[in-house]
């Protein structure tokens, strides 16, 4: 089915939805905030409709179509089986990443990341008392690459204990091939480094870049690795707060189970519950037209960039819906450069910087929304950025 069977170019009046993305002044327009300006999958729409009917909304527990549904779209969609017992349900990755640092380190362990990176790990990582050690990504002709030679130095610490993998990166755009996978699980199994791998935005893939989860890797790489996951990202239905991890060693899921259950994060709610078993059942159609419609959007936003900002240069993206913009040229911080956006221009973008001093002159960009608001923040960012 192609995008032309899915409508993304209606807007969605998201004013008064209780939308964090749309909490600005009517003439702000929010390009920031992770969150898609699309409905969700008609299968998605359909389900919460009938659980809503039914009128009864007390304590869920997740039932057999729920782990069927996950299990079912990982194999077909990525050609990876994922044991039923392997997967925890939680409220969301960004929590449940805290509880797993709290799990397999102790304060002043060392957590190894690769900046420029989400930064809900780095406040994970002061959260739990642990010591930051960054192994910053190569930015080489506009396009990041893992520094693995400096990953062997810093794994070899004897503080590291963990890296946390964000794959597809936030917010570089880099979907990590199997061979960069393996090199990193290899350096990582040498030197007992346990591997946490931030999947949400897995099935944002463009198409000519496949995502390979780090549970498709050889036996022993998948087996020490955590994933969390969930349909959140990809079906924007991230507020029903449902995702879910994954560990396949028996050994290794019971003291991030038990940390889950510490941090109170595994309550989940039933209409989060039908959402994702919705979307990986009736929604794969949906998704394929969503992904064809971000990568013109990606192409568009490109362009735009070529033509009118030649002197701000525009990141390699291979997946999500989060432009990475190297605005480095214009000699201002990026929360000074986002501040500008907002005064001048009337657009909200976010300051790099949050994502570690690697970030800073950058500004990510949310391009998930229809196209012609896309044209209208083109248009502001073209005037907010020129020289």
């Amino acid at each position: 089915m192609t995008e032309a069977h899915f409508d993304f170019d209606t807007p969605v009046e998201r004013g008064g939805s209780d939308s964090a993305k749309w909490q600005e002044r009517a003439d702000i327009l929010p390009m920031g905030i992770a969150d898609m300006d699309f409905r969700t999958a008609p299968a998605v729409i359909t389900a919460l409709e009938a659980r809503i009917a039914h009128g009864v909304f007390g304590y869920p527990t997740p039932d057999t179509a729920y782990f069927e549904a996950i299990a079912s779209w990982f194999a077909r969609r990525h050609g990876v089986r994922l044991p039923r017992s392997g997967i925890i349900p939680t409220i969301g990755v960004a929590p449940a990443i805290q509880a797993i640092l709290a799990a397999l380190c102790a304060p002043g362990d060392g957590v190894i990341v690769q900046p420029p990176v989400y930064n809900r790990f780095l406040s994970a990582i002061e959260h739990m008392g642990c010591r930051r050690i960054e192994n910053p990504l190569a930015l080489r002709q506009g396009r990041y690459d893992m520094d693995f030679a400096d990953l062997e130095r810093k794994a070899a610490s004897p503080e590291a204990r963990v890296l946390l993998l964000c794959n597809p990166h936030n917010p570089g755009g880099r979907v990590w091939t199997r061979a960069e996978l393996e090199q990193l699980a290899r350096i990582c199994a040498r030197h007992g480094v346990r591997v946490v791998s931030d999947e949400i935005h897995g099935d944002l893939a463009f198409s000519e870049h496949p995502f390979t989860p780090f549970a498709a890797l050889a036996q022993d790489a998948a087996a020490g690795c955590i994933t969390c996951t969930g349909a959140g990202k990809a079906f924007t239905i991230s507020g029903l707060q449902n995702a879910f991890v994954v560990v396949s060693d028996p050994k290794l899921r019971a003291p991030v189970e038990a940390a889950m259950t510490a941090h109170q994060i595994r309550d989940l709610n039933p209409i989060g519950l039908a959402a994702t078993t919705a979307a990986y059942t009736g929604g794969e159609a949906w998704l394929n037209a969503l992904i064809a419609y971000l990568e013109g959007n990606w192409r568009l936003l490109r362009q735009a960039f070529a033509r009118h900002l030649e002197h701000i240069d525009v990141i390699h993206q291979e997946g999500t819906y989060l432009a990475w913009i190297d605005s480095r040229k214009l000699g201002m911080s990026s929360e000074a450069l986002a501040d500008r956006l907002v005064r001048e221009a009337g657009v909200r973008v976010i300051p790099g910087s949050i994502f570690g001093a690697q970030g800073d002159g950058f500004v990510r960009v949310n391009f998930a929304c229809p196209r012609a608001r896309l044209k209208d923040g083109l248009d502001r960012l073209i005037c907010g950025l020129s020289r």
